[in-house]
């Protein structure tokens, strides 16, 4: 049901991730993201708790490998997640369990990681992650190219109805979280989406921070 891609960005130190699905909603369940810490991927039969345990494991100082050795072993029904992380090296690590549904894949790169459950074909990642290191400029376009070439690739088995990317800086709070809940081309709209957000985006850093330095708010009524 599920396309995804993790990622490190060296230069920046930012952590951020894409996802797709034919579900609903996806992001809202399988993105997490933090600052300093790392970028997790919970899907397939989803269990949304196992990215915040995973992201507590890395914020001890544990690698990726190690935290997700740690909160896999012996928990229940395990068989049925698909579980990818990286970690403030850029290190990753995946588990797909027995029970992920239909044609699935993972692959790990260079500070990126990619899988998918319920697949067009099982080349999806392998396109995700090479879009993914190909490209340029910020960790979102980045992070974008790799999402569309993975629907470009044949995405998922059935129709793709939610998409999203989430981006942790440095704050406690994601300095990007876009989601796309349904629509019809939720990948397109989630494009759409960040080219908006983009350009304002330090601004809402700014407003959080200091407001009394911020930019001019852009509506009816502010001078």
């Amino acid at each position: 049901m599920t396309f995804s891609l993790i990622a490190r960005c060296a230069k920046t130190g930012q952590f951020g991730m894409v996802i797709a699905s034919s579900s609903p909603a996806v992001a809202a369940r399988c993105a997490h993201v933090r600052a300093g810490v790392g970028a997790v991927a919970s899907q397939n039969i989803t269990d949304p708790a196992l990215g915040a345990l995973l992201l507590d494991e890395l914020a001890k100082g544990k690698s990726a490998y190690l935290a997700l050795a740690d909160i896999t072993v012996d928990r229940q029904h395990i068989d049925y997640r698909q579980l990818l992380v990286i970690d403030a090296q850029g290190k990753t690590a995946i588990h797909s369990g027995t029970q992920v549904l239909g044609i699935w894949g993972e692959v790990q790169g260079k500070d990126c990681a990619a899988g998918g459950n319920l697949l067009a074909n099982p080349t999806i990642p392998v396109a995700m992650i090479g879009a993914f290191e190909g490209a340029k400029g910020h960790l979102g376009d980045r992070l974008l190219a790799a999402l569309a070439a993975g629907l470009a690739a044949g995405g998922e088995a059935g129709p793709v109805h939610s998409a999203g990317m989430k981006i942790a800086d440095t704050l406690d709070w994601p300095l990007v979280d876009l989601r796309i809940d349904w629509s019809d081309t939720p990948i397109q709209a989630l494009e759409a989406a960040w080219q908006i957000y983009r350009p304002q985006m330090a601004a809402y850093v700014q407003r959080a921070q200091d407001p009394t330095q911020a930019p001019s708010y852009g509506v009816p009524g502010d001078e």
